[in-house]
Order: C-alpha cells, then sequence, then structure tokens
C-alpha cells in the first residue's frame, strides 16, 4: 500500500492527516486533490529528508520537487524569528521523536531559497504505516503574511495615535501600571511627566484643525528626539502629552523637561503670514513607593501640570504634597468632584438680586439669578469658590444648564405671580457659548416652557464674548428673534469694550464693578462710566451699574444718564423666590 498525507482543510492552522491508499484511481485523485490546494504540502522520511512537495509547497519554497526529493528538509525549510531573526525550530524531527502532532511556533518566517520570507503558520504530524510504524512526517503550511500585516496594523492603531504616531493612552497606562507596580516593589523610581501646550487652542481655532494637527505632530517630533529610546512618549489628549522615564532619576528628568520646554518654545509656528510664539506646561511627578494606584499618579502629574500653568507657563513644576500651587489645585480637582455630586443630587441653590431703575421712570425692577451651592451644616457657598474649578474640568455649561433649567420650572410654575418683575437674567458661561448641545437644550427648554420669553435675558461676559465672537453673535440672534434679551456683563474689562458693541445684537451693558466703587474719588472712572452711557445711549443700549453700594453713588450714576443700579444699596441677594416676591 502507498500512504500519502492529505491536508484537511478548515478554519484554523492547516491539521494533516493520513489516508491509506489501495486502488490507484484514489491515489491519483489524492495527488489531484494535493496540487490543487493552496497550502503547502510537505513530506518527509524518518531522518527529515524531502520525499514530496506539492505544487503550492514548491512554489512557496522556490524549490521543484525533482530539485528538493532527498535534501534534508532544513536545507529548503529555513524558518526564522520574525521579531529577532534569530533561526526558528523546524518543528519536524520534534514530531518524529515524540510521535504526535506539533505546530509551529507563533511569529515564525520563513526565508524562500530566493531571500524573500513569507509568514507561515503550519502543523506537522508522523505517517504512519498499517501496523503504526512511523515512517516518516508531513508538513502542512500557509502564507499568512497579509494576514500578519492586518492584525499588526489593527494592533498598531489600538495601541498608538493615529495622528502622531505616540502611544496612545491606553497602552501608556498600562506601562505607567507597571513602573507603579515596580516602584512599590522593587524600589525602582522613574518619573511621570505631563505635558500641555500653551496655546494650541489659539492656532486651533484661528488657523482651522489642520494647522493645529501640523503642531500636534511637530510636538512628538521634539519629544521623541528629547528622551531615550526605552522611556514611554503618549498622546494622551487634545493637545496633553505624557512621558514615562523609567529609571530615572528626578534632576535628570528636570533636565529632559527644561530641555523639551526650550525646544517647544523656539519652535515658532508659522501660518500663512501669521506667526504663532509656541510654549509648554509640563508637571513631573516622581513615580516611587508614595503612589499606590496608576491613577493616582496621573492625577498628582496633571495638578502638577496646571500649577506650571497658573505660575506663568513655559515651566515645569515638580508635584509635592505641600506645595501652595499644587494645594490649590488638588482644591479645584475636589470641587470638580463636588460640582459633579451637586447636579447629580440638586444641591445648587437658586438665589436673586433686584436690579433698580434709577431714572424714575416707574420701570419695573429686573432681577438676576445667582447661583450658590448647599454647604455642610446648612451653609451656603458662593460661586467664586466652584466656578473656577467648573471652567477648569469643562463642566460649566452643565451648570447653566441645571440653572436654566429650574429656573424655568420654578417661573412655570408661579407663572401669575412674578409679573412685577420686568426681566429676569440667568448667567452663561463662556463655554455654554460655543456648545452647540447647550445651546439646542436651551432653545427646546425656553420653547417648551410657556413663559413670556420677552421677561428673560441671558448675561455673558465680555470677555467669554470677545474670545467666542462668532459662536455668541450667532446664539443671541437666535434667541433673540424668540424675545429673549441679552446684557453684556463685566463691560469695559476688555481693551476695545466699544468695538464689540457693533458685532454683538445685546440690550444692555453691564459695567464692570470696578469703575463703580471708586466713581466719588476717582475722575478717571466717573469719565470712564460717563463715556461708558454716551456710547452706550449712542448704540440703543440700557446700562446697567454693578456695585452700587450707597445712595451717594446712586445719585452720581443717575446724574450721568445710568439707567438701572444693583447692589448691596438697593436689594441683598436672597433666594430667588422671595426675590421674586414668591414666598414670605
Amino acid at each position: 500500500m502507498n500512504r500519502l498525507p492529505v491536508n484537511t482543510l478548515s478554519p484554523g492552522a492547516p491539521t494533516p492527516v493520513s489516508f491509506d491508499i489501495g486502488m490507484d484511481g484514489v491515489y491519483e485523485r489524492l495527488r489531484l486533490t494535493l496540487a490543487a490546494i493552496g497550502d503547502g504540502v510537505i513530506a518527509t522520511d524518518t531522518g527529515s529528508r524531502v520525499t514530496y512537495l506539492n505544487p503550492a509547497a514548491e512554489r512557496l519554497l522556490g524549490w521543484s520537487l525533482d530539485e528538493a526529493e532527498g535534501m534534508s528538509l532544513a536545507d529548503v525549510f529555513h524558518l526564522v524569528h520574525e521579531e529577532t531573526g534569530a533561526p526558528a525550530e523546524i518543528p519536524v524531527p520534534r514530531c518524529l521523536r515524540e510521535n504526535r502532532v506539533v505546530r509551529l511556533a507563533d511569529h515564525s518566517v520563513l526565508v524562500a531559497r530566493d531571500g524573500s520570507e513569507i509568514g507561515i503558520e503550519d502543523s506537522t504530524a508522523p505517517i504512519r504505516d498499517p501496523d503504526g510504524n512511523v515512517v516518516g512526517a508531513v508538513l502542512v503550511f500557509r502564507d499568512v503574511t497579509e494576514q500578519r500585516r492586518l492584525a499588526g496594523e489593527i494592533s498598531y492603531l489600538a495601541s498608538h495615535d493615529p495622528l502622531t504616531g505616540l502611544l496612545n493612552r491606553t497602552l501608556f497606562e498600562k506601562r505607567l501600571q507597571t513602573a507603579v507596580e515596580s516602584a512599590q516593589h522593587i524600589w525602582a523610581e522613574h518619573v511621570l511627566c505631563y505635558l500641555d501646550l500653551d496655546q494650541f487652542k489659539l492656532i486651533n481655532d484661528v488657523c482651522g484643525h489642520a494647522a493645529g494637527d501640523l503642531l500636534l505632530q511637530r510636538v512628538a517630533g521634539v519629544l521623541m528626539r528629547c528622551v531615550r529610546s526605552r522611556d514611554a512618549v503618549a498622546r494622551v489628549g487634545g493637545d496633553e502629552f505624557a512621558l514615562l522615564l523609567e529609571h530615572c532619576e528626578l534632576d535628570q528628568a528636570k533636565r529632559v523637561a527644561q530641555k523639551i520646554c526650550d525646544r517647544v518654545e523656539h519652535m515658532h509656528f508659522i501660518h500663512g503670514d501669521r506667526n504663532f510664539g509656541i510654549s509648554a506646561s509640563i508637571g513631573l511627578v516622581p513615580i516611587t513607593r508614595r503612589w499606590a494606584t496608576m491613577d493616582a499618579a496621573l492625577q498628582a502629574a496633571d495638578i502638577a501640570c496646571y500649577a506650571a500653568k497658573e505660575a506663568g507657563r513655559n515651566r515645569i513644576h515638580v508635584y509635592a504634597d505641600y506645595d501652595r500651587r499644587t494645594q490649590d489645585q488638588r482644591s479645584l480637582v475636589d470641587w470638580g468632584t463636588r460640582i459633579e455630586q451637586a447636579i447629580r443630587q440638586d444641591q445648587f441653590l437658586l438665589y436673586g438680586q433686584r436690579i433698580h431703575s434709577l431714572q424714575g421712570d416707574g420701570s419695573k425692577p429686573h432681577c438676576e439669578v445667582l447661583l450658590r451651592l448647599q454647604g455642610q451644616g446648612g451653609t451656603v457657598i458662593s460661586p467664586g469658590a466652584f466656578l473656577p474649578a467648573a471652567e477648569r474640568f469643562n463642566i460649566a455649561a452643565r451648570i447653566d444648564q441645571w440653572t436654566l433649567r429650574n429656573v424655568l420650572g420654578l417661573l412655570k410654575k408661579e407663572n401669575h405671580r412674578w409679573n412685577h418683575i420686568d426681566r429676569i437674567a440667568i448667567n452663561l458661561s463662556g463655554q455654554s457659548l460655543s456648545d452647540p448641545n447647550f445651546q439646542q437644550n436651551a432653545v427646546q427648554l425656553l420653547l417648551a416652557s410657556g413663559i413670556d420669553l420677552n421677561k428673560l435675558c441671558f448675561e455673558i461676559t465680555e470677555t467669554a464674548a470677545i474670545s467666542r465672537m462668532e459662536d455668541a453673535a450667532a446664539f443671541i440672534r437666535d434667541l433673540r428673534s424668540h424675545g429673549v434679551g441679552f446684557a453684556l456683563d463685566d463691560f469695559g474689562n476688555g481693551f476695545s469694550s466699544f468695538g464689540y458693541l457693533k458685532s454683538l445684537p445685546i440690550d444692555y451693558l453691564k459695567i464692570d464693578g470696578r469703575f463703580v466703587q471708586n466713581i466719588l474719588s476717582d475722575p478717571i472712572d466717573h469719565t470712564t462710566i460717563k463715556c461708558f452711557a454716551e456710547v452706550a445711549r449712542v448704540a440703543g443700549k440700557q446700562v446697567i451699574a454693578e456695585c452700587v453700594e450707597n445712595a451717594a453713588v446712586g445719585t452720581a450714576l443717575m446724574e450721568l444718564g445710568i439707567d438701572y443700579a444693583q447692589g448691596y444699596w438697593k436689594h441683598r441677594p436672597e433666594p430667588l423666590a422671595r426675590a421674586l416676591g414668591l414666598a414670605e
């Protein structure tokens, strides 16, 4: 009888089996089958000498059956490791020794006769005679080069940032977790660096996202040139990067971080006829036994980075538990968590302060909605304590949405009891002005409330409006078409306040309280407010003065033609229901 190996096709790695051949017709059918299949088939004797190659094997190896027959398999089937290039084990000898199926090691590459390399998968099985004696081996292999290439691309994309080619946050955090664990167990010392570009948003807004992407790629190149090959460099956010300097002392890490700051500062970014200065703020955290978790180390690095920004940008800051700037940033982080809880559990309080007419025209008072936070033991926390954290962690728009929803709920419930109030003003943050989701939800809430929208007014700060001019103007025009009024708060705080009166379709100017407080003693402030009033009159706007503390200041403002006064002189903030006359 003759015995030929026949491949059984399956979705997994090829697995050879054996058939006893008793008739010439069956033998011919099997020969044709082996010639037709795409997997390479090699048969050997017990000395690992080639006895058969099918056409697929001939094509992949570069050897014909006539040439290879009788040769040692090692001379025609040359394997190396895909990553190291080191010779890899040929599975046939082990298959013959152990009399069992043996599969090829992962990442094996076949070096063909012409030197080309082919990624392969294979399986080797013993050939037995009718009595069960091993008389050779059959090796079945297939070309998986393309599959490996695609798998490699998928793996690369899963672990790298597609824009910069740096590690992504997922893989970086795995590396950092390993470093934190090593610091715990073997006293290893590493340094985590967290970097944030200082002018990225300006370039993105002015020059477009394509220019911003180019800048990020250039910064990534700078980072890679400043570190060792074994260090981990990742893009972990829009313009945020992280570096893990393994087995590195803090002093050396400081030198690396300073070199990065210097090179980024000297980079300059030119787009068209614009030349932008670039800088980076870097926070450093020594990874020692002090950190129990990777998340804690990352949070500390983020805190240190923002401490560097607060200190003036374009500098490094090393995290220390008792450092003042570190404590300030930790306080912001704590407030961020507290704000999230307050939104979920409705712990904010609505207060109000009335705004009274100064011109004796019988105008009804306005009322500005003020936000407070319920503290422990019944204490009330002012917004100055928590709004900086809301801006820092981009949750100001969510606070604005909470405020709008709850104010509208109160007004709808008491729709006929606050007609003595001319307008109710609600503050909006700069983040809300540039958030399409907030704007869409605000319009829906307003239109569904059933409230006379002519009685509502949104206050936006001059700084926020200027930095988001197009977004602000479009949003204002949309809501004014429904009757909602707008006030420009903190007027005079910017460098070009008057120019923006032409760009923003607003109804009221609210003069920054710093000018009002010294109107009686400072002639410059007095003249400035007079100028504001005259320009507003020409522009058809009404003027509200903030921080009016007494009757003397109120009289001076009235003489200058100011329309409304807001401050402790007429009304101290109180819960909104009482400010609107809805509760005793």
